[in-house]
């Protein structure tokens, strides 16, 4: 299986982002960390693994983002306002920088974004937020709501990242041509939260698939079961 290390300065963040990329072509799956997770963590649990087959036969090409949640979700040594707002400026690196340069690379009008935990939130959010740039979302174990980081504070910036917040007021034809599978297990305590998520879609009439393991916690061996089921409904 073909591995790449790449180092991406963000114009947006003013530092360098890392990035590992597997594959040689394929369609795109940008991937989002677990909690303060780093860009190799997918491969270090043997997430990546998971889809070896997808990979080396070409039809998927997988992104491992590094993400900022030190000085963002879990900057505890920030005011809640610079939090927000340094998750503002990445999300601009994802929407302005990284997902064009995807695309262009790729050749493609849409790419999949994928995450475990932590992960699921970032990569229903932006695909949420971004609609016009992601064709499918899979989320492994996710909870959506992130008020709970900052302290009591609340702002635009808050409201516009926190999906049960923004999406029941959220109007684009986008989110009905998305393929959207929400994954959790029957003991995940993330649970709740990703059946409130498919709550609000129901109600929207948006397609998606909702996927209760019946046996499990939130940990890797679910979300690596997971992983190459939600890959092959590409």
């Amino acid at each position: 299986m073909h591995e790449s290390y790449r180092k991406w300065y963000s114009h947006h963040l003013g530092r360098d982002i890392e990035l590992l990329v597997f594959g040689n072509w394929g369609y795109p799956v940008l991937m989002f960390p677990t909690s303060m997770g780093r860009f190799y963590e997918y491969k270090d649990f043997g997430m990546i693994e998971t889809a070896r087959w997808f990979v080396e036969t070409g039809k998927v090409k997988l992104y491992c983002v590094d993400s900022i949640d030190r000085d963002s979700w879990y900057g505890k040594h920030l005011h809640p306002g610079t939090r927000i707002w340094n998750h503002v400026l990445y999300d601009r690196f994802i929407h302005h920088e990284l997902v064009p340069g995807i695309q262009r690379e790729c050749n493609v009008q849409k790419i999949g974004v994928a995450g475990a935990s932590f992960g699921g939130y970032q990569a229903l959010n932006f695909a949420f937020r971004h609609p016009e740039q992601v064709g499918h979302l899979f989320t492994m174990g996710a909870a959506f709501d992130i008020r709970s980081f900052l302290n009591g504070y609340y702002d635009d910036n808050v409201y516009f990242n926190n999906p049960p917040d923004y999406l029941p007021n959220a109007q684009n034809n986008e989110f009905y041509h998305m393929n959207i599978v929400l994954g959790s297990s029957e003991y995940d305590f993330c649970k709740p939260s990703t059946q409130h998520i498919s709550g609000i879609l129901n109600r929207k009439g948006i397609r998606h698939r909702l996927d209760i393991k019946p046996w499990g916690v939130h940990d890797w061996p679910v979300w690596k079961q997971q992983f190459p089921e939600y890959l092959s409904m590409i």
